[in-house]
């Protein structure tokens, strides 16, 4: 996993570096521009780690407490299954939202002429 992340770290700002040699070509980006985009693919990529982290930690506690209710109650296992499902859903939605925040950062960054000008 910490693999993963380490790729998916240096893979940002190979990109970034990637583009500045496409920007010189043109002569549009500044180092300011990519070292601006590294850090928001940097900070996107933490985010989305972060929430999928917390929701791993979530949905386990959350099939633990529910493997426990059904050993101690069996009769009451569709409403835990039911619960559970739509529980899960619930975590799984934060992982959904992170990701979708770090796409338009990434692709849509609304921020770029408030720091960059």
């Amino acid at each position: 996993m910490l693999v993963v992340a380490v790729v998916f770290c240096f893979a940002g700002i190979l990109f970034a570096s990637e583009t500045e040699t496409q920007a010189q070509a043109t002569g549009k980006a500044t180092k300011d521009s990519v070292q601006f985009f590294a850090f928001t693919v940097l900070a996107s990529a933490l985010g989305v780690g972060i929430a999928a982290f917390g929701c791993g930690i979530g949905q386990g506690i959350a099939a633990a407490k529910a493997a426990e209710g059904l050993s101690r109650q069996p009769e009451a296992g569709g409403k835990i299954q039911t619960m559970l499902i739509i529980g899960l859903a619930f975590i799984e939605s934060l992982t959904i939202y992170a990701l979708v925040i770090g796409l338009i950062l990434i692709f849509a960054n609304p921020y770029v002429n408030l720091f960059l000008g």
